[in-house]
């Protein structure tokens, strides 16, 4: 069965910002090569727009669903979008106001 290629996009809710997520996130999505971005929110949340093969994505997603030690995730919101093939290799951004 072929892996296809999509794109997945994240709301992480709970204790996520202060803790080390942004950085737990970026070496897990750069060690399953996948593109895109993580950073904070306003609101408290983190956020993450990744790409790849959906296996690897799934891969991110149980791990964004725990998060680094310091982390308690209460809510994880996915929706599953199409492959675009546009965002960078996976790197940190800035706070989204």
């Amino acid at each position: 069965m072929e892996d296809i290629n999509q794109r997945m996009h994240v709301n992480i809710a709970g204790i996520v910002q202060g803790v080390g997520f942004r950085f737990f996130a970026l070496s897990h999505a750069k060690n399953r090569n996948l593109r895109g971005w993580v950073r904070n929110c306003v609101n408290g949340d983190v956020e993450v727009l990744a790409e790849g093969p959906r296996s690897e994505l799934e891969f991110l997603l149980e791990k964004l669903k725990t998060g680094p030690e310091a982390a308690q995730v209460i809510e994880t919101d996915i929706q599953w979008e199409t492959f675009k093939g546009d965002l960078p290799p996976f790197t940190v951004l800035p706070t989204a106001y």
